[in-house]
């Protein structure tokens, strides 16, 4: 038989079973009671309906803020919107429209610009030169930075441009940058600047190459098809940003046979600048360059010859270079102008004195470079004059002369020695050095076509 089973309900707490004895309803009335206490309930309401059955009704109210609305306004009334942008100097950019691609609309800026002495760079900036510029919503600018190079032995800065109160401020800081070494090669099809566009190698590298071999080497005439080179060089970054190239740290040359090497060493810890050797240690940096000028051809030599315009046979004391008017002309040595003038046929004329009754003479020129008179100080390779046909001349030419102790000797034969070498301990420092560039040198030998490789410092 089976008992006779009551339940009750208490809210959505569930069901109490009730016995059918009286002791147990006693029981279970006073576990409900405690039930219905925890739950905060006043008291037991048997039968009640159960919560889940019940509908549901849904109460919406919309909390009312005062003010919100203004206080938001207020908030971006105070604190204006700020909106970076950045830009590549284009090809044939104006002031105008760089700070129009920047989102510059502020004739405040654009005249101080081109007013103010430092902030004028800008406008000097090359093509593919990044550009970083913050402004207002309405295009006022707050601040302008971007990087400027002044030379390859200068330090690399930033140029910036800020909002002072309603006036604007600029200033040249030294920028952070990072130094990588490189590493080309290349192979000779027709003349060496071809050659280096197909290595990727920077223009200003390839003249510092001409420069390291120019005494043992007439780039205008030596080269062969078929001559190679290899080349390490530095170039500096900054935030992923090429800058600038550096100094070239060696470069190895095989012209028509025979090869030249050359390494940038500068002693550790020197104060005095350093200079290109040889892998034997010896300085290249020969007494006098083979040629004053980079790139030319040799149109009469030391010889006997009929005079062009006076049409007589007399000696020919010196060798002319034939090159387009204007083509500078370097200082072949060290020394001291002795002579800076017009000089009867020689027209505009330069004598430099270098030491051991060594001197030498250029003429023919279109004009003598500035700051070049009587006293001057020049170092080897320094722009003296420029390529021109005064005097008598028939066409525009370097006439150039070596003499010692003022007897005309032939330029292209005689025997010149190289600067002084190197000490024991300044050889060891050396030689470190120079076996990283031939690990180099090796790598790229090995590759057999222009690689790059570079290294952070």
């Amino acid at each position: 038989m089976q008992p006779n089973h009551k339940y009750v309900r208490l809210g959505s707490a569930g069901r109490l079973f009730l016995g059918t004895s009286r002791k147990t309803r006693i029981l279970s009335v006073s576990a409900l009671f405690l039930a219905a206490c925890a739950f905060g309930a006043i008291g037991v309401a048997p039968l009640a309906p159960d919560a889940s059955d019940l509908p549901v009704k849904s109460i919406e109210q919309q909390i009312a803020l005062p003010g919100l609305s203004q206080q938001i306004a207020a908030l971006e009334e105070s604190a204006p919107q700020y909106f970076m942008r950045e830009e590549k100097v284009r090809s044939g950019d104006t002031l105008a429209t760089l700070l129009g691609r920047l989102g510059i609309n502020d004739a405040a800026a654009a005249q101080f610009i081109k007013s103010d002495s430092t902030a004028r760079s800008v406008m000097q900036l090359h093509a593919g030169k990044n550009v970083q510029a913050q402004t207002t919503d309405d295009g006022r600018l707050q601040w302008l930075r971007t990087t400027v190079v002044s030379g390859r032995d200068n330090p690399v800065k930033s140029l910036v441009i800020a909002r002072d109160g309603d006036n604007f401020k600029a200033a040249e800081e030294t920028a952070a940058v990072e130094m990588r070494v490189e590493m080309r090669s290349g192979l000779i099809n027709s003349s060496l600047f071809a050659a280096t566009d197909s290595a990727d190698v920077p223009d200003p590298i390839a003249s510092q190459m001409v420069d390291m071999f120019s005494t043992d080497i007439d780039f205008a005439s030596d080269l062969r098809k078929g001559d190679r080179f290899n080349v390490v060089y530095e170039t500096y970054w900054q935030n992923g940003e090429f800058v600038r190239t550096g100094r070239v740290l060696a470069g190895e040359f095989v012209n028509n046979g025979h090869t030249y090497q050359s390494v940038w060493f500068q002693e550790p810890g020197s104060k005095q600048g350093g200079g290109y050797y040889g892998f034997d240690g010896k300085s290249l940096k020969k007494a006098f360059l083979k040629s004053p000028l980079e790139f030319s051809r040799l149109s009469s030599g030391f010889s006997m010859r009929r005079h062009p315009i006076l049409n007589q046979w007399r000696q020919h004391k010196g060798v002319d270079f034939a090159a387009p008017t204007g083509t500078p002309i370097r200082a072949s040595g060290d020394g001291v102008l002795d002579f800076a003038g017009s000089q009867n046929g020689y027209g505009n004329f330069i004598v430099i004195k270098h030491w051991n009754n060594y001197s030498t003479a250029y003429g023919h020129m279109s004009r003598i470079a500035p700051g070049m008179r009587k006293g001057t100080k020049v170092s080897q390779g320094d722009v003296i004059g420029y390529v021109g046909s005064t005097g008598w001349a028939t066409g525009p030419h370097l006439h150039y002369e070596f003499r010692i102790n003022n007897v005309a000797l032939d330029p292209m034969s005689v025997n010149i020695p190289n600067a002084q070498p190197m000490t024991t301990a300044q050889l060891q420092q050396f030689r470190r050095v120079t076996g990283n560039i031939m690990h180099r040198f090796a790598l790229m030998q090995q590759q057999h076509s222009p690689i790059k490789l570079a290294s952070a410092e």
